[in-house]
């Protein structure tokens, strides 16, 4: 099992890379926040849930000390048969083992040292700040307290505390500011910094938790200015100018909301972003079979119920077998050459579909007794067929000697609960001697019901050998749910797609990506321009499964490729698509005669919101040279051909755009 805390590393990393793939560009900052701290809530308490046994892809642990109290005698003439050939090879494993083990606790006491530290700088911090709260003088303005500073720090809070110079800045940006603070106070802002600095302290040692930290800040600034641009007395156009004003190299505390974060950019161009639409929140539900994925590949399966044990010791004996009961009624339906039978109880249904040449003289029209009989036991069914339907009862008795043929095999049925399974799914001795055969040792009952379940037969493990032969148990399983074949395997490889891993291959078939479509993204996306080493190319591999959840086709890249956009990188075409800047668009600036656009441009263009009519509207006050720079910038800090027109009428006549932008910058909002 993979250590607790590297698992929720692994957690936090998925949903930090799938937050940044499909949600980051939203505007939907509440429900992103929700996000945000749900996963950091999940990353710690996903692994500790146990998954029930027929949807996990892992061995229970507890098998080993059951089979042995059960088989005392097995237990003891075991080691008399093989500890002496063995010997010799225990005793040099143990040297191998004490090595590793040093390691390993060398490694721990690394991490708890990081989690001391970094836990002792977190105490500071709060120290720090509590200090500064309450040691200088404060004006009470309802339950918002006012720090007065020196110096040239830009403004933050924390709790309900607001840090700031007021001889800095002019009363309308002082106002803004503070009206700012107390957005991020009033939605308690300071508890989601505050829990990801507890993550950080037990992942100080993961790169993508401190990566979750700064994007759980940049959204908490795209909700506060979003609620800020909703008040009646915030413009947009004067607010964005006093996050110029307001920006500043000093940094505060980590634990603080700041003002300006160094987030000018990001936040301006998504201010001006279009609102996205409500039909997108289908992505947002990605995320329930992420994480269900991973609690099945890597959470410990439920135990069985400990309850059982205790029937056991009181030799009672248990009639529920694994969903079905060994006793009750059954209804029955004939179909061509298969009988679909439902087995009822008083607390149990469950429904299995049974080849008619598997029974004996099924009574017609008369009350009768018939029998299906498999290798771990017997079920006796009692009733009568009318026509195509039947009814009655049934008992199921276990096969006793399938016991000891199955223990032989390494397999151990503990109880009549085992065999009605095994029954039910017709295991039979010689599958698992298929499955040994084909180099599968060290099997258990858990591992064998899905196989056998899926029918992953000889013929489909050998024709998997024959293309990935490393691939191990677990991975059968993925495999054959997912109807991944030796011919989907050889047309990926053949596409070109270097790393063929199990794990790669279950994420490709799942994502529904074909040969067609890695060709296509091989063909379209000029691997030896884009890529200049074999790592880059197996991250340009990994571009793939993005490109296909973006409905990233062919004919999206060849659409730029004909209006002159050759050497687009992979991430120039996801970000295309996520801003839905479209060819349609790029072309209505050709036409206005702005050529080359750079792809980089584009993104400012389309996140401001800048259009061919935008900048028609600035050439008709007279600016004919204009270049796009100019236009981003004019549109940035509000400085709009309206504002443009009433400066002309208050006399301030220049012939150049970037004195109009000084000028905005100068006034304000005024």
């Amino acid at each position: 099992m993979i250590p607790y805390i590297l698992y929720s590393a692994l957690i936090l990393t998925a949903c930090l890379v799938f937050y940044k793939l499909l949600l980051q560009k939203e505007t939907f900052f509440h429900l992103n926040r929700f996000v945000l701290l749900s996963c950091m809530a999940l990353a710690f308490i996903l692994p500790l849930v146990p998954v029930p046994q027929q949807f996990s892809f892992r061995k229970i642990a507890v098998e080993k000390p059951v089979i042995v109290a059960k088989t005392p005698v097995n237990a003891n003439v075991t080691p008399t048969v093989k500890e002496q050939p063995v010997q010799p090879t225990l005793v040099e494993e143990t040297k191998q083992v004490i090595n590793i083990e040093s390691i390993v606790q060398l490694l721990v006491y690394l991490y708890w040292f990081g989690v001391i530290v970094f836990g002792l700088n977190f105490l500071m911090q709060a120290v720090i700040l509590f200090y500064r709260a309450y040691s200088t003088s404060v004006i009470q303005d309802g339950k918002f307290r006012i720090i007065e500073i020196t110096g040239d720090k830009a403004p933050c809070s924390f709790a309900n505390n607001i840090f700031i110079n007021p001889e800095k800045y002019e009363w309308e940006t002082y106002n803004q500011i503070l009206l700012h603070e107390k957005i991020h106070i009033e939605q308690k802002h300071t508890i989601d910094l505050l829990l990801a600095e507890i993550v950080l302290i037990f992942q100080w040692f993961n790169p993508f938790a401190w990566q979750w930290r700064k994007t759980l800040e940049i959204n908490l600034e795209f909700l506060t200015d979003d609620q800020m641009l909703q008040q009646d007395v915030v413009e947009k156009e004067s607010y964005q100018f006093s996050l110029l004003k307001v920006a500043a190299p000093q940094f505060p505390l980590s634990l603080t909301t700041n003002y300006n974060q160094s987030l000018l950019k990001k936040r301006i161009i998504m201010m001006n972003s279009k609102k996205s639409n409500v039909h997108t929140t289908w992505k947002y539900f990605f995320l329930v079979p992420i994480m269900v994925l991973f609690a099945c590949l890597f959470n410990q399966p439920a135990a069985q119920s400990q309850t059982l044990a205790s029937k056991e010791k009181q030799g009672e004996h248990s009639n529920n077998q694994g969903g079905m009961e060994t006793e009750g009624s059954w209804f029955a339906t004939i179909k061509g050459n298969s009988v679909s039978i439902q087995f009822k109880s008083d607390e149990n249904n469950s429904n299995s579909t049974f080849q008619l040449d598997e029974f004996n003289d099924l009574p017609k029209d008369k009350q009768g007794t018939f029998t299906l009989t498999r290798e771990a036991g017997t079920m006796t069914f009692t009733g009568k067929f009318e026509g195509n339907n039947g009814m009655g009862s049934y008992k199921f008795t276990a096969n006793k000697d399938y016991r000891t043929a199955m223990s032989k095999e390494g397999i151990d049925l503990e109880d009549d609960e085992d065999f009605i399974v095994f029954f039910m799914i017709n295991i039979k001795q010689s599958y698992v001697q298929m499955l040994k055969k084909n180099g599968y040792s060290n099997l258990d009952k858990d591992q064998i019901i899905p196989l056998a379940a899926l029918d992953v037969n000889e013929a489909y493990i050998t024709s998997i050998k024959q293309v990935v032969p490393d691939i191990d148990l677990e991975n059968l399983v993925p495999f054959k749910s997912l109807n991944i074949d030796k011919a989907y395997i050889e047309e990926i490889r053949k596409s070109g797609y270097k790393d063929l891993s199990p794990g790669n291959i279950i994420a490709l078939k799942s994502q529904g990506v074909d040969a067609k479509y890695i060709k296509d993204f091989h063909s379209s996306t000029n691997s030896k321009k884009n890529n200049k080493d074999a790592e880059d190319e197996e991250d340009k591999d990994d571009d793939v499964i993005a490109f296909k959840s973006l409905g990233i086709d062919q004919a999206f890249i060849y659409s730029y490729k004909k209006i002159g956009y050759n050497d687009l990188s992979n991430d120039d075409l996801m970000a295309l698509k996520s801003l839905n800047v479209t060819p349609e668009y790029i072309t209505s600036f050709k036409k206005a005669g702005y050529n080359d656009i750079k792809a980089e441009d584009l993104f400012a263009l389309k996140s401001l919101n800048v259009t061919p009519e935008l900048i028609l509207q600035y050439k008709d006050l007279g600016f004919n040279d204009l270049n796009l720079d100019d236009v981003v910038g004019a549109k940035a800090v509000g400085a709009t051909p309206s504002f443009i027109k009433s400066m002309k009428g208050k006399g301030h006549d220049f012939k150049n755009l970037d004195k109009y932008i000084s000028l905005k910058a100068v006034l304000g909002g005024n």
